[in-house]
């Protein structure tokens, strides 16, 4: 009865921008820490940023720069600012959190989106 719903993906030229939304629905009681994952083709998911609730970021090292996290704790919604956008960046990229239902133990449980597909063309 909960969901990550991600939107904003699509296709850019080189060095264009985009911005990505997760938002939280259903029974959410509260979110924790919310993150952005990619895959490409033939490759591993890997981590693109994450953001604590109290807006402590992480980024992976070679993204640093030219993507930006941020969130919205009363909607529920993380966001990803992709900047500068080089072919490489193409990928499916996942939005992943740390939910607490309001009908589950009060604990803290991971969940992920569908994914939303962004490809930048050269």
């Amino acid at each position: 009865q909960v969901q990550l719903v991600e939107s904003g993906g699509g296709l850019v030229q080189a060095g264009g921008s985009l911005r990505l939304s997760c938002a939280a629905s259903g029974s959410i009681f509260s979110t924790n820490t919310m993150g952005w994952y990619r895959q490409a083709p033939g490759k591993q998911r890997e981590l693109v940023a994450s953001i604590t609730r109290g807006g402590t970021t992480n980024y992976a090292d070679s993204l640093k720069g030219r993507f930006t996290i941020s969130r919205d704790n009363d909607k529920n919604t993380v966001y990803l600012q992709m900047d500068s956008l080089k072919p490489e960046d193409t990928a499916v990229y996942y939005c992943n959190a740390d939910l607490m239902t309001t009908y589950g133990r009060p604990s803290y449980l991971n969940y992920w989106g569908q994914g939303t597909q962004v490809t930048v063309s050269s």
